[in-house]
């Protein structure tokens, strides 16, 4: 079996933001030279989140309501952890939009249904963080 690692950086110029990773994920895909198998694409960080789901802006901006409902940011103050720093609402929203993804690799491409696309959801931006893509397979 083989198994081919690479890490992405993103760095969001806004607290919060949702950013379309397909890309980045089907060219480790193609280096990786694995065209059967799995590959698992996660946040290396407790304030962002990878998911699956469909590239409409319409849908991002329901994301964004919603987990502002959920969990809302402000006032920092209904947060315990909050004490230290101010970023307890982005914990919660990782928790609810998932760390990674897990996609199958048929014929050296990725085995999406309709309209599936790979997301980084960022939470607690403005600097850089890390999200690996493990491929595994033959």
């Amino acid at each position: 079996m083989k198994h081919y690692r690479k890490e992405i950086i993103i760095n969001t110029p806004t607290r919060r933001a949702f950013i379309n990773i397909t890309p980045a994920v089907e060219e480790a895909v193609t280096e990786s030279g694995i065209t059967e198998g799995l590959v698992l694409v996660n946040s290396m960080h407790i304030t962002a989140s990878v998911f699956i789901n469909d590239d409409e802006r319409g849908l991002h901006h329901d994301f964004e309501q919603w987990l502002e409902k959920l969990a809302p940011e402000k006032p920092h103050s209904q947060y315990r952890h909050n004490g230290a720093e101010d970023n307890a609402d982005a914990h919660l929203k990782r928790q609810i939009m998932g760390r990674e993804v897990v996609v199958a690799i048929t014929d050296g491409r990725l085995d999406f249904g309709p309209w599936e696309q790979i997301f980084y959801g960022e939470f607690d931006g403005k600097r850089p963080k890390r999200v690996l893509i493990k491929i595994i397979g033959e």
